[in-house]
C-alpha cells in the first residue's frame, strides 16, 4: 500500500497542538511533493453576543482580518523556514462549524487526501462542553486523518 499524498489539509486554531501538526504537515508535504492547505475555521457560534445579540458586522470583519493575518504570518514563517514555494501552500479562512468544515466540506471542495490535525486545541472543560473537533474529524473525515501528538523529532510534547 502506497501512502502518497498530493493535497494535505492542516487546520489551525492558534493552539500549540495545531502548530505542532502544521510543522509535521510541512515535512510530510515536502516528502510527498504535495500541496498544503492551512485552514482556520471561524466558528459561527462565536458571533452570537451576550443576551442573544449578534456581533456587529465590523466586529466580524475584524475577527476575519485577524484570522487572515494569523495565517499569513504562519505561511511566511513556513516558507522561509522550509523553503516552500507559493504554489505549494495556500491559506484559507472559512466560517461554520469547525467539525463539519474540517471533516467534510473543505476536503470535498479542495480534494484533500490527508488531514493532519493536532491532538486537541481545547482545554478539558471546553472538550466536555463542545466535544473534541479532533475526535469528530477522526470519525467522520472523507480522507485519511493523522492526529499529531509529538514534535518534529517524534518526541512527546510536555503539556
Amino acid at each position: 500500500m502506497l501512502q502518497e499524498y498530493t493535497n494535505i489539509l492542516v487546520p489551525v486554531d492558534g493552539s500549540k497542538e495545531a502548530e505542532l501538526a502544521l510543522n509535521k504537515a510541512v515535512q510530510v508535504a515536502k516528502l510527498n511533493k504535495a500541496h498544503l492547505d492551512i485552514l482556520n475555521v471561524l466558528d459561527t457560534k462565536q458571533f452570537i453576543g451576550g443576551y442573544g445579540g449578534m456581533l456587529s458586522g465590523d466586529a466580524i470583519y475584524q475577527i476575519s482580518e485577524d484570522a487572515q493575518d494569523y495565517l499569513k504570518n504562519l505561511a511566511e514563517s513556513i516558507q522561509s523556514k522550509y523553503d516552500i514555494k507559493d504554489e505549494d501552500l495556500a491559506v484559507h479562512v472559512r466560517f461554520g462549524n469547525p467539525k463539519t468544515v474540517i471533516s467534510h466540506d473543505f476536503p470535498k471542495d479542495h480534494k484533500n487526501d490527508l488531514i493532519m490535525i493536532g491532538a486537541t486545541g481545547l482545554n478539558a472543560v471546553e472538550r466536555v462542553l463542545v466535544g473534541s473537533v479532533t475526535e469528530y474529524v477522526n470519525q467522520h473525515a472523507l480522507c485519511d486523518v493523522l492526529i499529531v501528538k509529538t514534535d518534529e523529532d517524534n518526541k512527546p510534547v510536555k503539556k
